[in-house]
């Protein structure tokens, strides 16, 4: 079944369970969206979005409290009977006991969180579209460079995970070897990940599996990165032109988004690490405005320019 384990939003938002005998291993959030049930708790149930996580904050609360018990637990007993995944109590409010008895026996589990409203909010919906955004995984390894995600691909045994410990010897952060688990999280932003089962991990041929988070310590390693470039790893051809100014950039495409690529020629000698940390911060000096290869074009048409009108 698709979506995100309620567990697992539970325990990572720091959520309070005040339905502690609800069983939730089987319940799921498939929408990224919420809902705050103002009209719902109205009694106006059409074009109700029952399968979003549910809100209650200050102002829905002191709404239920104006109302009689017999209103109030009216109001209760339509909106949990809804078939909704669960609801959640922010802004220091709290559930009554007529709504947890009203929770048991629709089995809705019912959360609580100090924050305030406008603040859990953003939080649930930004952490809720990334676990839900689209994912694909592809063969590479995933390094953050100087705050750049650099997502390292090419066949296997070409160097990608040598190349990756060479980084993290030099201060740079590892955050997947072999398989990088990518989302869509917006029409601009792809982030990536490693399984969970290979998390901290890289093999090295004729060595094996060495724990990088053990070795080098926590900060050698990092949970998600934004991928903001890509290097493609290739057996250096005789017969190949490379491409040696970059005046234009080339793309590679993953759900939809564009990411800048390289394609590096690999021959004994090159010292990969450097080269990668190298492309790292030349391409951020391209986003904050600089372009090496542009200024040297522009320097020589200047010195053409000049010499013609000698």
């Amino acid at each position: 079944m698709k979506g995100v384990e309620l567990k697992k939003m539970v325990q990572e938002l720091g959520l309070y369970n005040a339905t502690p005998d609800i069983d939730m291993s089987e319940i799921r959030i498939t929408l990224p969206d919420i809902n705050r049930p103002a009209l719902q708790l109205t009694g106006y149930l059409e074009h109700f979005e029952n399968e979003r996580v549910q809100i209650i904050g200050y102002v829905e609360y002191t709404y239920l409290q104006h109302l009689t018990r017999e209103e109030k637990v009216a109001a209760y007993e339509r909106f949990v009977s809804s078939k909704i995944p669960c609801v959640v109590f922010s802004t220091m409010t709290h559930p009554d006991e007529d709504m947890l008895r009203l929770a048991e026996k629709y089995q809705v589990p019912t959360l609580t969180v100090d924050k305030t409203t406008s603040n859990f909010m953003a939080e649930i919906i930004r952490w809720l579209n990334v676990q839900l955004a689209p994912c694909i995984s592809v063969h590479g390894v995933l390094v953050d460079v100087y705050g750049e995600g650099v997502l390292i691909m090419g066949e296997s045994g070409i160097g990608k995970s040598e190349a990756a410990l060479e980084l993290i010897k030099r201060g740079h952060r590892l955050v997947s070897d072999d398989v990088v688990e990518i989302r869509r999280v917006s029409d601009v932003t792809l982030v990536g990940s490693a399984p969970d089962i290979t998390r901290h991990f890289i093999e090295l041929r004729g060595i094996g599996i060495i724990d990088v988070k053990t070795l080098f310590g926590v900060e050698s390693v990092k949970d998600t990165q934004a991928i903001d470039l890509v290097i493609k790893l290739e057996e250096w051809s005789k017969d190949k032109e490379y491409d040696r100014l970059g005046l234009e950039e080339e793309y590679t495409e993953f759900l939809g988004n564009k990411v800048v690529c390289h394609s590096l020629p690999i021959r004994p000698g090159r010292n990969l690490a450097v080269i990668v940390e190298s492309a790292a911060v030349n391409h951020r000096q391209k986003k904050m405005g600089y372009n090496a290869a542009k200024e040297l074009y522009k320097r020589v048409q200047e010195n053409i320019a000049k010499k013609r009108e000698d």
